[in-house]
Order: structure tokens, then C-alpha cells, then sequence
């Protein structure tokens, strides 16, 4: 065998049992979906049974029942409501912020950028009790505004710094040419410097609707009336409320699924390029 035979049955062997590897994760990772999907077409006596992981006759007619039993479509309205003010807030917070940081030159900037990062490791549980206190004061309590406007005023750490890194990427020429023109800096950062970042705009959209859509403690802390709940608190009220009707809480559990899955696939392409440049680019 030559050399470079030998090197090609290397490359294709390693290459082969990388991809069984990863494989055998997503195996892994794919069962408790596939248990999700088998109890939720169960009978109770099936998901009882221990020995039983898909049913014998599906019962299909276990959606349509749940949705009947839980207060759905309220919850699900709830839930796009807060989940779409919030990416839209994290969206024009982060940009805004970003831009100052990337774009403009004031004095102390990155020492503000610094200490923005160092809010990173803060504990969101220490600011639980002040934050609910401020709150209440406002009269916001058993309203969707404690779970929306911190949004648009706080974009996250963690979100400026990867949008920054895009930022800084963007050449200042464009800028320079838009001031020219007349254009303000905000009307330059929407305009000009944000269509440019696309892909990681839309993974910061991606993230913040997810972690808004999957949000439980917020909703449990601010929200106490029943029609102003969201789906993940609806669920626990569901819960509480029906025992150990498993197959019912499965059902509305992956169609909670659907929104995040749908978002997430229809913008991979960005997704995956924002994660990719992201952080890279200087």
C-alpha cells in the first residue's frame, strides 16, 4: 500500500467514525423526544406500564383533548406576545449599545465595556428580590411588562459583546459616507450597519425568543392570573391541576416545541454564520 493510499484510508476511517460518533449522540439526544412522542399517543393504562415505550393503537385523538383541557390558546397568545416584545427589545437595545461600543469613541468606553462584561458573572438571583420590589412599586405586578421593557433597556452582556465583534468588522468607511450624507448615528446603525449582520442579529433574536418563549421563573415570580399566564406556567397549572395525566402534558408540551423549532430552522443559515463570525471578527 503507498503512502498515499495510507493517508487517504486514514482520512476516510477517522472521518467514518467521527460521523458514527456523532451519530450515536444524536441517538442519544433524539430519545427523549421520540419517549415525548410515544406518550403522548398512549392510553393511561399504557404509559403506566413500564415495560411499554410506544402504543400498541396511537391515539391521535389525545391533541385535540388536550387543547381542550388546558386553556391553549390563551397561553399560546400570552407567550407570543411576551417572547416577540422581548426579541424585538433585545434586538434595538443590543444594537444601540453595541454600535457606541464598536463605532463611536467617547471617553471611558472601554472601561464601560469592561465593566459590562464583569456583569456577566453577577447572579441573576441576587437582583430577584430588588428587581420585584421595584416592580411592585411601578404597579407592573400580574402584567406582561416586568417580562417585556427590561428588554429594550437591557440587552445583555453577552449579546453586545457578539454583536461588537460583528460591528468592529463592518469597515468605518460606510459610515464616514453616511455622515456625509446627513445621516445620524442611529439612523446609520439601522440603516447601514445592522442590514450588514444579518447573521448575527438573527442569532441574537434566535436566542433571546427562545429564552423568553422558555422562560418559567419570571412568569411564575411576576404573573399570578390565570389568563395572563404563558405556556410554560399553564403547563404547571395543567399539572397541578389534572394529577398524572402524562399524555395530556406531553401533547401540549411539544406543540410549546413548535415556535422555537420553526424559528430555529427557518433561520439556521443565519444562525450558524452569526456563531461562526461572531465572535471572530476584529
Amino acid at each position: 500500500m503507498t503512502p498515499k493510499t495510507l493517508k487517504r484510508v486514514k482520512r476516510v476511517t477517522y472521518h467514518t467514525v467521527m460521523q458514527l460518533l456523532l451519530l450515536g449522540v444524536g441517538i442519544l439526544y433524539f430519545i427523549p423526544l421520540l419517549w415525548m412522542i410515544a406518550t403522548s399517543l398512549k392510553t393511561p393504562a399504557e404509559y403506566t406500564a413500564a415495560n411499554t415505550f410506544f402504543p400498541a393503537i396511537p391515539q391521535w385523538q389525545n391533541y385535540p383533548e388536550a387543547i381542550k383541557a388546558i386553556n391553549f390558546w390563551r397561553y399560546l397568545l400570552n407567550s407570543l406576545i411576551v417572547a416577540g416584545l422581548a426579541t424585538l427589545g433585545t434586538v434595538i437595545s443590543c444594537s444601540l449599545v453595541s454600535y457606541s461600543f464598536a463605532r463611536l469613541r467617547w471617553p471611558g468606553r472601554d472601561a464601560f465595556f469592561m465593566v459590562l462584561l464583569a456583569t456577566m458573572m453577577l447572579p441573576a438571583q441576587v437582583l430577584q428580590i430588588p428587581t420585584y420590589m421595584l416592580y411592585r412599586n411601578f404597579g407592573w405586578l400580574d402584567t406582561f411588562l416586568p417580562l417585556t421593557v427590561p428588554y429594550f433597556f437591557n440587552a445583555g452582556a453577552f449579546n453586545i459583546f457578539l454583536l461588537r465583534q460583528f460591528y468592529r468588522g463592518v469597515p468605518m468607511e460606510l459610515s464616514e459616507a453616511a455622515k456625509i450624507d446627513g445621516c445620524s448615528h442611529i439612523r446609520t446603525c439601522f440603516s447601514i450597519v445592522m442590514p450588514l449582520c444579518k447573521p448575527i442579529i438573527a442569532a441574537i433574536a434566535i436566542f433571546a425568543f427562545m429564552g423568553s418563549w422558555n422562560d418559567f421563573m419570571n412568569p411564575l415570580i411576576y404573573l399570578t392570573s390565570s389568563e395572563n399566564f404563558t405556556l410554560s406556567l399553564g403547563l404547571r397549572e395543567f399539572q397541578q391541576q389534572s394529577g398524572s395525566q402524562y399524555n395530556y402534558m406531553m401533547v401540549v408540551s411539544l406543540i410549546s416545541m413548535l415556535p422555537t423549532l420553526i424559528l430555529f430552522f427557518s433561520f439556521q443559515k443565519y444562525f450558524v454564520g452569526g456563531m461562526t463570525l461572531g465572535g471572530v471578527k476584529e
